[in-house]
């Protein structure tokens, strides 16, 4: 196959234009941060050389220079923010007010068609029951575990093993959990839990497709992936209890479930707070698990997958940028709840 360099001119000058741009960006930064500091070095320094040989006082520096110096630093982070999140975030919320072909203004049609289409409310519910399951039961197993592999012989072995999951990616936690839920027809079985219902005198079945059974099948995917990561954290805000609190309530007689209830719990609960918000936010987010497992089929789809179907499945621009803003207005309470948390416990202390 002869190469047809007329044919990729086109595409080859893009590159080109893509790298010379590149370049001058980065290296504009890269010279920007290296001329301005050293500047202000090399003024400073005559004025404090112009100072000590008239004897007049030290010139003293002042907020806005430094303010100036600090911009400067924080300048190719803030142009990184806007080019990958305040630009792409504008044009989705322009986007969502649009037709599928992003050429004609439909207002919020869009938003109304996801409360009124059947399938998208099923979409929506699935996505609530997935955010009220999933933070609260892997933070509660990984609570769990936290307490009772704390100070144990084998902390390190369990714990170790309890957060592997969370090495493996979504998708491939994912081919693991289908491989449990596997159906062959009525002879023998190669799914895990087929074959354990089979062993007790049962029926095997096609878990992933009885539908609302398939949903609470793929969150108990995600319960097994977080729980690990819920685990770590809780664990650390164990050991960080003062030992003195905890002797005098031993020695104050308290039971061991007193222990938990009245010392533990309460001293954790800033941990607790940030284990559920993150796992909030990442059930949220959930796309890989449902994508993998089901491809969002058989009532088993939530927003992310929904979104990704919508704006490249059905080229539906408009919707699938729509589903993309929902999704982001239900991140902000979260966030929002959180900062104000962490305020909170910084001005407490």
């Amino acid at each position: 196959m002869e190469f047809d360099f007329a044919d990729e001119q086109p595409k080859l000058l893009m590159l080109m234009y893509g790298l010379v741009a590149f370049v001058l960006v980065v290296g504009g930064l890269l010279l920007l941060l290296d001329a301005v500091p050293a500047w202000f070095a090399r003024r400073r320094e005559a004025q404090l050389v112009a100072a000590s040989a008239s004897g007049a006082p030290l010139p003293r520096r002042t907020r806005p220079r430094e303010g100036i110096f600090a911009f400067f630093f924080l300048l190719p982070t803030l142009l990184l923010l806007a080019i990958g999140l305040v630009v792409p975030a504008i044009r989705t919320l322009l986007l969502s007010l649009m037709n599928r072909t992003s050429t004609e203004w439909v207002g919020l049609d869009n938003f109304g068609w996801m409360f009124s289409d059947d399938s998208i409310v099923r979409v929506l519910i699935n996505t609530l029951v997935w955010v009220l399951l999933v933070p609260l039961v892997a933070t509660g197993f990984g609570l769990i575990y936290a307490v009772l592999v704390d100070k144990a012989r084998f902390e390190a072995v369990a714990k170790s093993l309890i957060f592997l999951p969370m090495a493996i990616s979504f998708v491939g936690a994912s081919i693991i959990w289908k491989f449990i839920y596997a159906y062959r027809g009525d002879g023998d079985q190669i799914g895990l839990l087929n074959q354990i219902v089979v062993s007790l005198g049962g029926e095997p079945k096609q878990w992933l497709l009885e539908s609302p059974l398939n949903t609470l099948l793929l969150i108990v995917i995600m319960i097994w992936i977080q729980a690990g990561f819920a685990m770590v954290v809780l664990s650390a805000a164990i050991k960080a209890i003062p030992g003195d609190i905890v002797e005098a309530a031993r020695l104050d007689g308290v039971s061991p479930w007193q222990m938990f209830w009245q010392i533990t719990l309460p001293s954790i609960r800033p941990a607790l707070i940030v284990v559920v918000v993150t796992l909030t936010i990442a059930t949220l987010k959930v796309f890989d698990i449902v994508r993998t497992s089901t491809n969002g089929n058989y009532d088993t789809s939530v927003i992310a997958n929904e979104m990704y179907n919508q704006a490249f499945r059905y080229g539906e621009n408009g919707r699938g940028s729509a589903l993309a803003v929902f999704l982001f207005i239900l991140v902000i309470p979260v966030v929002i709840y959180q900062i104000r948390n962490l305020r909170q416990q910084r001005e407490g202390r």
